[in-house]
């Protein structure tokens, strides 16, 4: 996947104000696309959006919320995409027990949205829509989950998840294969990276404690993630909305994108190697009951290896490396977006050309 495909292409992406949409519209621009952004305001502060001047990137920006239909059918029709990603979501599982109706609302019926306006606007020919690792049914076993595996869900944020992959398949066989736009779901597992300040996000958590001289509380220590740099999944959706142009309804499925097996590391494993790098960090079980979450979660990404031609290039200590790196270069003042263009390139270094 060169440069030259991307050059020029109309690229509609939701959420650009997030962490992940913000790294995907930074690479996008870079590769010389117009990319158009929907999303809400940046739900941190600081933001990457913000840090990044995003915005000068953009050929058009809209701050508007998914679940507002003509809004979001407006902005499709002035950006008239020729490939659209999805990452607007209300995306933590800790938010989605507070405020279950509006992860519904904004996970299931958003998604619905999107796809209604993209059947009834524009030459859209692929369409990506990013769910998540927490859309199985999990069985807390050791075996990681295949993209034909049961969907399912324990909490509100999973649940939703699920639902938005039935969604997808609704509409893919009801509207958009029939018009010609080839519509795929990603399921990545749990990216870090620079630029995330989320709370309830295991990395943010502990360089706020570092930053504030404070023991850092863990609630699932022996949990297992199945881990990855945010360019991982990235990269990932960038080859699957290649494929789509080029091979059409052939890969509109489901795909994972996930770690090496080896990366599926405990929650423990990961703030011991960040105290290590950090001076002064130490961290204490967290005292307070929690609401559920999975104990173990692994993903199977065979079928993307084989016919994507995708695979990790950085192991999870470099992924954390190069976060602390980032998050290093924000405190001296340096060119956000710099730093991350240069994450990009040093990432397409290390593997095959994206």
């Amino acid at each position: 996947m060169s440069k030259s495909f991307w050059n020029g292409k109309r690229v509609f992406v939701t959420g650009h104000t997030g962490f992940k949409g913000g790294w995907l519209a930074l690479w996008l621009s870079k590769m010389g696309a117009r990319v158009f952004g929907y999303a809400l305001d940046p739900d941190s502060c600081p933001s990457l959006f913000d840090v990044s001047r995003l915005s000068e990137h953009l050929s058009g920006h809209f701050i508007q919320d998914i679940r507002d239909t003509e809004a979001l059918d407006r902005a499709i029709r002035i950006a008239a995409p020729e490939i659209v990603f999805h990452l607007a979501a209300q995306p933590l599982v800790r938010v989605s027990y507070v405020s279950p109706v509006d992860t519904y609302a904004v996970n299931v019926m958003g998604t619905v949205n999107l796809l209604d306006a993209v059947r009834r606007n524009g030459d859209v020919g692929a369409v990506v829509v990013v769910t998540t690792d927490k859309c199985y049914d999990n069985q807390e076993w050791i075996w990681p989950y295949r993209e034909t595996d049961r969907l399912g869900g324990h909490d509100p944020y999973a649940s939703s998840k699920s639902c938005s992959e039935l969604v997808v398949n609704a509409y893919r066989d009801s509207f958009l294969g029939h018009a010609g736009i080839h519509i795929a779901s990603a399921r990545a597992g749990n990216v870090i990276g620079g630029g995330d300040w989320a709370k309830d996000r295991l990395v943010p958590d502990i360089l706020r404690a570092h930053e504030a001289g404070e023991i850092v509380s863990i609630r699932f220590p022996r949990a297992l993630r199945p881990w990855q740099h945010v360019l991982e999944p990235l990269a990932g959706y960038l080859l699957l909305a290649r494929s789509l142009i080029d091979q059409g309804p052939a890969n509109s499925e489901a795909w994972n994108f996930g770690p090496h097996d080896v990366d599926t590391r405990s929650v423990e494993w990961v703030v011991d190697y960040l105290c290590s790098k950090l001076s002064g960090l130490s961290w204490q079980m967290d005292a307070y009951q929690q609401p559920h979450e999975s104990s173990i979660l692994k993903l199977d990404s065979a079928k993307a290896h084989d016919r994507l031609g995708w695979s990790p290039h950085w192991d999870l200590a470099k992924a954390l490396d190069k976060t602390l790196e980032w998050h290093q270069a924000w405190r001296l003042g340096e060119d956000m977006a710099l730093v991350t263009l240069d994450q990009i390139e040093c990432y397409l270094a290390d593997g095959p050309g994206i």
